[in-house]
């Protein structure tokens, strides 16, 4: 039970930005999730699960990355990392505008989104209920070497709009061939990062790491321990220096979409019963 609308937003530079809200039309509404994807995809793969949230009464909110998916921007560039996080912030402003929906809300972000939702609670820009990260990009799952994160910090300050390949695996997405091939033939997901990003993306999750015992939201962290993309010991370590207000759930052998793997309804599941228990 869901009813799908699309709406846009204008960013603080005066981007056009494009946004999906998909409504329970359940009785009683429980509350509302903010959703920020991951690198080089856009909400629209995120049906599935807002279907599934739907149905236990949560409505989901998600906007497109700037550069991403049905949004204006070169692809895969931010001139700056905080304006990614402003974007959350008019987004959130927009969406009480046109919806004027009451808490509880929750913040949820996955993998580069999982990198910036746990950059916003850090800044206290807002408080929420609470907080969900799956597969956040703190540290990458492999080593890069270092003469290219070198030459990467470099570009980032003489040619930051320079779009790379992010070398994403898409046979690590998910153990569900069929997410894998829709994946790779969605006209809308690309496979690009400009230095600028690719650069600050993996500086904020060092910040995050250094900063972890400052979180104070209540937060889930979910992560697959055969994630190829996203570190999961980095999510470990996050967890162990943030203390209590962090529920860190492993699953085992699951890869870095959880919410896409074969394992998802368990996954999704556990999130919405993490939800209940914090409304």
């Amino acid at each position: 039970m869901m009813n799908h609308t699309t709406f846009n937003f204008t960013s603080k530079d005066e981007l056009k930005i494009f946004a999906r809200a998909w409504i329970s039309q359940t009785q009683d509404p429980k509350g509302l999730l903010y959703l920020v994807h991951g690198l080089g995809e856009h909400t629209g793969r995120y049906d599935d699960l807002a279907e599934s949230l739907n149905q236990s009464g949560y409505h989901l909110l998600g906007f497109d990355l700037r550069g991403h998916g049905l949004s204006e921007g070169p692809r895969g560039h931010t001139p700056d990392y905080d304006l990614m996080l402003d974007d959350i912030d008019t987004f959130i402003e927009g969406s009480q505008e046109k919806f004027g929906f009451g808490p509880p809300k929750f913040l949820y972000g996955h993998s580069l989104g999982g990198n910036l939702v746990l950059n916003y609670g850090l800044q206290q820009r807002q408080q929420f209920t609470g907080v969900i990260a799956t597969s956040p990009l703190l540290k990458t799952a492999f080593d890069p070497p270092k003469a290219k994160l070198f030459v990467a910090k470099f570009l980032s300050q003489i040619m930051p709009k320079l779009s790379l390949s992010s070398g994403l695996e898409t046979q690590a997405l998910s153990r569900d061939q069929a997410i894998v091939e829709a994946y790779e033939n969605d006209p809308y997901v690309h496979d690009k990062v400009s230095a600028k990003l690719g650069h600050e993306m993996l500086e904020r999750g060092k910040y995050v790491l250094e900063h972890a015992v400052e979180w104070q939201q209540p937060l889930l962290l979910m992560h697959g321990t055969a994630d190829r993309i996203c570190s999961t010991p980095a999510s470990q370590e996050f967890a162990r220096a943030a203390g209590d207000n962090v529920d860190l759930v492993l699953w085992e052998d699951n890869y870095h979409e959880l919410h896409n793997d074969i394992e998802k309804e368990k996954v999704i599941n556990e999130m919405i019963h993490w939800l209940d228990q914090h409304i």
